[in-house]
């Protein structure tokens, strides 16, 4: 067997099990506690309703803005937002994708963009601060530089369920294909992306980037977006969607709150991989493969090998 066709075949889909995944659109307003009781409440709906693995939106605690993230910022130790991610997750009884917040690292003042996840128990069992931040300049349209404030994280995250394994991303980490590259071929059955697109970005690229992410690496990208406030400083795009392996929408909504579900089963991406084989297909004898640049520690954590 070559060295190609080995090293395609190690890297193929992780143990996995069908499951009801919900996306949780929902707003943010100025009253931090507010938004974490409204939050609970939209989770525990989503169990309620049979979800397994609940997804919150980016910045789903505070508004989203630069000029937000400092004051909203918190520890991820025995802060107000995690402990009431944990306890939903909890009291759901699900894995809980618990959006992302404005973290305060302690040891050194930094602000990260960042998603907790968390187990059936309440366990946190991952981490992930958003890798690309959100730095664009679109004449006449939008301006928008998160490096003013936020640091950038220095992994990437893959969630260990058991359901499968689950890539992460948040927002902006969707347009760079790398990512969703090495969480398929470590073995991810999705790609998770709370985000935050506005009323320039989300018309363009919001559900195209999804489709095409999904496409690429056949396999499941969920996208979970905010619901729209008009009065915010920054107004975003909502359309919270799931995408399956061929490529297709199977959930999707408008820009108000809501709750959307989807059955993610992995038979379908057996079936679209066997249909379209692109994993032992791909010439790395002519280009290099990403996923072996890089490896993954035993709690989902992903960085480069060192030389």
């Amino acid at each position: 067997m070559s060295t190609r066709l080995l090293r395609s075949m190690s890297n193929v889909l992780a143990p996995s099990s069908p499951f009801k995944l919900a996306l949780v659109q929902i707003g943010a307003g100025a009253d931090k506690p507010k938004n974490l009781l409204h939050a609970k409440s939209k989770i525990l709906e989503a169990a309620k309703n049979g979800a397994q693995v609940v997804v919150l939106p980016e910045c789903f605690n505070s508004p989203y803005g630069t000029k937000y993230f400092p004051e909203y910022a918190e520890s991820l130790n025995g802060g107000e937002s995690t402990r009431m991610l944990s306890d939903a997750a909890k009291e759901g009884n699900v894995y809980l994708i618990g959006g992302s917040i404005p973290e305060k690292e302690e040891s050194t003042g930094k602000i990260f963009n960042t998603l907790t996840a968390y187990d059936p128990s309440g366990k946190m069992i991952a981490k992930h601060r958003k890798v690309h931040l959100f730095d664009i300049d679109i004449t006449g349209q939008i301006t928008f530089k998160e490096s003013d404030v936020l640091s950038g994280g220095d992994w990437l995250t893959l969630v260990d369920t058991k359901y499968g394994k689950l890539g992460v991303g948040i927002c902006y980490d969707m347009r760079f294909p790398e990512m969703a590259m090495v969480a398929a071929r470590k073995g991810c059955l999705a790609m998770i992306y709370p985000g935050a697109f506005n009323m320039t970005t989300g018309p363009m690229h919001w559900e195209l980037l999804q489709r095409a992410r999904a496409v690429d690496n056949q396999m499941y990208v969920a996208a979970c977006g905010p619901a729209r406030d008009v009065n915010a400083d920054y107004v975003a795009w909502g359309h919270s969607t799931i995408v399956d392996p061929k490529g297709e929408v199977i959930a999707t909504c408008d820009e108000k709150e809501t709750i959307i579900y989807a059955d993610i089963d992995p038979v379908n991406v057996q079936t679209y991989r066997r249909y379209l084989p692109l994993y032992e297909q791909r010439r790395f004898d002519i280009y290099g493969d990403v996923a072996e640049t890089v490896t993954v520690d035993k709690n989902g954590i992903v960085t480069k090998q060192k030389q």
